[in-house]
């Protein structure tokens, strides 16, 4: 470490460091609301137009319909716009599946688990192209659609009566 001025010191002395010692509880822990199952044949939709790495708006959908189909909901998940590059298997640096930085491929892999215990993956080919992404480069199990699919999926689970949860960056 460099040589520190005194008015440096001065400021790093003034509240201690940490304040707290790792492992102390900052938050309570109450659960307000009741934890919800599904009932028979209820579906959870979930739109997704963020752009992975972008913001945490992308991953938090996942993360949120993954959990509706452990809760018994049949849940899907459908990319489009800048939200189809949430669905790219070529992701990584300097090669494909290589981390650049922690965490790169939270997506991919959520995606993969969310595939692997039933939910299913949509993803818009007119989204992709916006991008200049390949169709035969999405994530395994991930479902190419039409453009004009995305109103429809939508309306296709209203109908079902399904929660949608519609996430848009911007």
């Amino acid at each position: 470490m460099s040589e520190l001025t005194e008015t440096e010191q001065q400021s790093l002395a003034e509240i201690p460091h940490p304040s707290l010692p790792e492992g102390s509880s900052i938050y309570g822990g109450t659960k307000v609301f009741p934890d919800y199952q599904a009932e028979p044949g209820q579906a959870y939709f979930t739109l997704v137009h963020g752009i992975a790495h972008e913001s945490s708006v992308s991953f938090v959908a996942i993360l949120q319909a993954t959990r509706a189909l452990r809760k018994g909901f049949e849940s899907a998940i459908y990319f489009y716009g800048p939200g189809s590059m949430n669905a790219m298997a070529t992701r990584g640096f300097p090669t494909t599946g290589n981390s650049a930085f922690p965490g790169e491929h939270n997506i991919n892999d959520q995606l993969k688990t969310f595939i692997k215990e039933g939910g299913k993956v949509y993803c818009c080919r007119f989204g992709l192209s916006l991008h200049g992404l390949r169709e035969e480069d999405l994530i395994e199990g991930v479902i190419p659609t039409h453009p004009l699919d995305v109103q429809d999926a939508l309306i296709h689970y209203a109908r079902k009566g399904a929660i949608i949860n519609s996430t848009y960056m911007w």
